[in-house]
């Protein structure tokens, strides 16, 4: 008698295979060829037909509108222009009329001699200063080809003197004209300048629904007149195949551009030659017909049901072993003391992938714990080496002065000397914490600034400019001091004319930034590029505290991190800007006992360039 063999655990990979195999065929197989090239060919014939419909109307409404417009410019040539005397006539006030019959479509009338002179316009307003109609392209066109009536390209109309100070946006009408004057005959031309919004509407009504089909026009000469996009289009944010639609006939085109597939469909406009573009975007192909849904969701339906039958086996055979595995992995999710095994049954692989996620958790918890204690020593240092190097020079020159001071019997300026520098110590050591409020960091920076008026004899000014409210939030500190000591030593002591130092705080999004600006000597590019850098910076003279620029900057990125810091500006002659950036965050006691120790707690993201 035989013995049997143990039977040996299907792979996970071949019961997927197999399984999903069978599905993908039967999907392919009825899906494929049963609608593909239908649904395509349906829907692509739909789409086509139905822009040649809508684009088609639309022409026809721009034509009527743009002969509504040469209807008006003949009505003004040849009823009012032509059989006018301009020497005594009554011209202007008949042009006035026509105007006012025909504002709702007109924003203005003028009529120009040859030479650029005004004869008349309506409203009745005079040309601004300095502009010369001739030098206009409407003009100057009008006069090339005198036998045609021109359209401009949208733009400004600024040629008038407006009471109110708004120019509208117009397309500019002109053709050439006779004039009489006295018996003699001249040439002049006439400037009828249309409602630009009455053809923005007529358009954004066929662009309702943009996600299907949406519809721009553009000149002749491949310059975009009307496009739903306009703003981004000018801001080079969007892009349209303006070049090669010019030499296109009309009709349905089929193109790729910018990687996308789309179908375009153009139209010109008779007398202006403007090509009237709608363009139906890849997305839009996946539009289905009524009969093509049903036959999809009859194969769908179908092929669903045969899905759940096989699926039915195979999550039983499959997930059952994998859910009580991550279950497992799961239970062990936060547990410091990770247990002896875990559960790992079903197929070989299964089994295989316990074991080795118990390896790797194991592992990982102890390079995490070594990680994290690593990464705190290396903070602490860190933060304990930057705070360590405020020296005593500040100090030992103030006690000079005082002593100086009471020596030469300035007793009322020594007391007042010694509460500003009781302060600003005060303010200093801050029970020994490295956060503080913003508006006790800016009480110590009065105070070192009060003391070096002094020294100094009133040398320099300062100004304060602080938002209402960011003095409740938190910042590192000593940040604010050694960027005025900065200023002074390095700035207004070299200035040759009267100093001013002045601190700015607002609050802007979810950041606040204080701005120290003095008007001293200033720095070269090179300076400012190298005064954050280490590598760069050459060895200075240390002064007052001792805390530097770089020193700061670090201190603020070890707290907040990498996105916040300092940024200095600075133009040779004219002074120098140092901007402190750093999150708005409420000086609660929670958040101060957050941040100490040089942890950030929750990252703060940097703000995005504007």
């Amino acid at each position: 008698m035989k013995r049997s063999l143990p039977k040996q655990p299907r792979s996970i990979r071949l019961i997927i295979l197999i399984s999903y195999s069978i599905a993908s065929m039967m999907i392919v197989a009825i899906l494929g060829f049963s609608f593909a090239n239908m649904f395509s060919k349906r829907t692509r014939k739909m789409l086509t037909e139905n822009t040649s419909n809508v684009s088609r109307q639309e022409v026809i409404n721009i034509e009527a509108y743009l002969a509504n417009m040469r209807g008006i410019a003949n009505a003004l040539y040849y009823d009012v222009i032509k059989s006018a005397d301009l020497a005594n006539s009554d011209l202007s006030e008949r042009i006035s009329l026509l105007y006012a019959a025909n504002s709702d479509e007109i924003v203005s009338i003028a009529l120009f001699k040859e030479d650029g002179s005004l004869v008349s316009s309506a409203p009745a307003v005079p040309l601004k200063p300095g502009v010369d109609p001739s030098e206009q392209a409407w003009f100057t066109t009008a006069l090339a080809e005198v036998e045609n009536v021109h359209f401009s390209q949208p733009h400004i109309q600024n040629l008038f003197i407006s009471n109110t100070y708004s120019y509208n946006w117009v397309i500019s009408l002109s053709m050439a004209v006779d004039l009489n004057e006295n018996g003699t005959a001249s040439r002049g031309v006439l400037l009828v300048d249309m409602n630009y919004q009455d053809l923005e509407q007529l358009l954004e009504s066929t662009n309702q629904d943009m996600s299907s089909r949406y519809t721009y026009l553009l000149s002749d000469t491949g310059v975009m007149i009307y496009h739903p996009y306009q703003s981004q289009i000018q801001a080079n944010h969007y892009q349209e195949n303006t070049g090669d639609i010019l030499k296109e006939q009309d009709g349905a085109h089929h193109e790729i551009f910018n990687g996308s597939r789309r179908i375009i469909y153009i139209d010109t406009v008779s007398y202006t030659g403007w090509k009237l573009v709608s363009v139906i975007p890849a997305s839009a192909l996946a539009i289905d017909a009524r009969s093509t849904r049903c036959l999809i969701v009859m194969i769908l339906s179908l092929t669903i049901m045969i899905m759940i039958l096989i699926n039915r086996a195979l999550a039983n055979r499959v997930s059952g072993p994998l859910i009580r595995l991550n279950d497992a992995i799961a239970n062990m999710e936060g547990v410091r003391n990770i247990p002896a095994s875990v559960y790992a049954n079903g197929s070989r692989e299964v089994q295989e992938l316990g074991s080795t996620l118990h390896s790797y958790m194991n592992q990982i918890n102890r390079l995490m714990d070594d990680m994290v204690e690593e990464e705190e020593e290396k903070r602490r240092s860190e933060l304990d080496a930057l705070q360590a190097q405020i020296n005593p020079h500040f100090l030992y020159n103030t006690l000079d002065s005082i002593v100086w001071m009471i020596e030469g019997g300035r007793n009322q300026e020594a007391v007042y000397m010694i509460t500003q520098l009781a302060s600003f110590f005060r303010m200093s050591l801050n029970r020994g914490k490295a956060m503080i409020s913003i508006g006790n960091e800016i009480k110590q920076a009065q105070s070192y600034l009060a003391i070096q008026k002094i020294r100094y004899k009133q040398s320099f000014q300062d100004y304060y400019e602080i938002e209402d409210g960011i003095e409740n939030d938190m910042i590192v500190k000593l940040v604010i001091q050694p960027i005025l000591e900065n200023a002074i030593y390095h700035g207004i002591k070299e200035a040759e004319q009267d100093g001013e130092i002045r601190i700015h705080g607002w609050k802007e999004d979810h950041d606040i930034y204080i701005a120290i600006s003095d008007n001293g000597y200033g720095m070269t590019p090179e300076e400012v590029r190298s005064i954050l850098d280490e590598k760069k910076r050459p060895a200075v003279e240390k002064h007052g505290s001792g805390v530097g620029l770089i020193n700061v900057d670090k201190r603020l990125r070890l707290r907040f991190g990498e996105g916040y810091g300092l940024k200095v500006e600075s133009e040779l002659d004219e002074g120098t800007t140092v901007t402190i950036h750093i999150p708005a965050i409420e000086a609660t006691p929670e958040n101060l006992e957050r941040y100490e120790n040089g942890k950030e707690g929750e990252p703060h993201e940097p703000p995005q360039a504007q």
